[in-house]
């Protein structure tokens, strides 16, 4: 039979292998997916959607409504100044972070990630011919070092990608460090790729601050965000970029060639979706409490180091201090009926392992209870 093509040889898929359904005993606090139902207003906007026969084929980047929902939306709660016109909704955050990938990088491009990073930005890309270059973080809080961002520049890079909060570290980058990141970017050409998936979930004193609303950051910074994590939507997959005006004329060229948009039905109930304040902050509160809950556990155990979850709904935390590599300690927990991943699988995560305090706060006490009884009662 013929070879597939040679661009898949060596190709990561990341966490996949510890994203698998455990058996059903097992506690899961692998997934970076809400507990949480999908808000009912939401529910019934998709349905209504269905029933009023809003399945044919519409604008691309998605409805003008829908479009300037959004921008009203990053207007009041990023301070990011954008028109319906500079939207592009997507299947999905992921797919508009690859299109920002193709946007500003050609093969044989350097893009500087800091490590550790979510996972599959490596591998996309590296599937579409770019270099990626990672800069190792602070090991103690995760924040950026900004002498290493610099030094990592080269007459091949094009781009700096920055996601705070931070999956898996659950970094928040303070805003000084993000005009830190800004400046390098100006002083060398380069675009930002600002993942805000997660801006909503900021648990420390300091906010979430866009590239792009700060001074030379608009014309360099595409915005990343989406439906998925704020209000429990994972499955829906609808995201959204915003940027310059050239990024997004590419991105609706990227849309119109692969997935033409998201499903008609769906736009009506994203664009509610944005209009239910009282079930993203009440998800935040119950956040707030497993986060602290799952912190306090975790560092009560012995030989791991938990360093303050700052954004987000991760915990990465070092396992160095069990004697344990960062798999044997995943390996071992799985035995013990815990599910979690060892960051090893990604680089810069050598010794450490993420784990998702998105799950209700029944998992989060049952998996704390098969831990101790695995490291200190066995």
């Amino acid at each position: 039979m013929p070879r597939i093509s040679s661009r898949y040889d060596g190709l990561g898929v990341g966490f996949a292998p510890y994203l698998q359904p455990p058996d059903p005993d097992v506690v899961r606090w692998t997934v970076g997916e809400p507990s949480f139902n999908t808000p009912p207003e939401i529910i019934e906007a998709a349905v209504r959607g269905l029933q009023e026969g809003r399945t044919k084929y519409t604008r691309g980047p998605g409805t003008m409504e829908l479009c300037q929902s959004v921008a009203d939306y990053l207007r009041r709660h990023h301070d990011i100044e954008a028109s319906a016109e500079d939207i592009v909704v997507t299947p999905g955050a992921k797919q508009a972070i690859l299109y920002s990938f193709l946007i500003t990088t050609i093969p044989g491009d350097e893009a500087i990630l800091l490590a550790p990073s979510w996972a599959s930005y490596e591998p996309m890309l590296e599937f579409i011919g770019a270099v990626p270059v990672h800069v190792p973080v602070n090991n103690d809080d995760f924040h950026p070092d900004i002498d290493a961002i610099r030094a990592a520049v080269t007459d091949k890079t094009r781009m700096i990608l920055i996601n705070s909060p931070c999956n898996p570290t659950g970094a928040v980058f303070t805003p000084e460090e993000i005009r830190s990141i800004l400046d390098i970017a100006i002083e060398h050409d380069l675009w930002i790729v600002s993942d805000e998936i997660y801006a909503r979930m900021v648990w420390v004193d300091w906010p979430h601050v866009s590239p792009a609303t700060l001074p030379g950051g608009k014309e360099r910074t595409i915005v990343i965000n989406g439906w998925s994590k704020s209000w429990a939507m994972t499955g829906m997959r609808l995201g959204f970029l915003t940027g310059p005006p050239e990024v997004v004329k590419a991105a609706v060229k990227s849309q119109a060639n692969s997935a033409s948009h998201v499903p008609t039905f769906m736009m009506e109930a994203a664009r509610v979706a944005l209009e239910c304040e009282d079930a993203v902050e009440g998800f935040n509160r119950d956040y707030l409490k497993r986060r602290e809950i799952m912190r306090e556990g975790l560092s009560s155990l012995p030989g791991l180091r938990v360093p303050e979850p700052e954004g987000a709904f991760y915990v990465f935390a070092d396992v160095t201090g069990t004697g344990m590599s960062a798999v044997e300690f995943a390996d071992g927990a799985l035995e013990a009926g815990v599910q979690l991943i060892p960051a090893s699988l990604i680089t810069g995560g050598e010794g450490f392992v993420r784990i998702s305090y998105a799950t209700d706060e029944e998992a989060i006490h049952e998996g704390l209870r098969r831990l101790r009884a695995w490291l200190i009662e066995e």
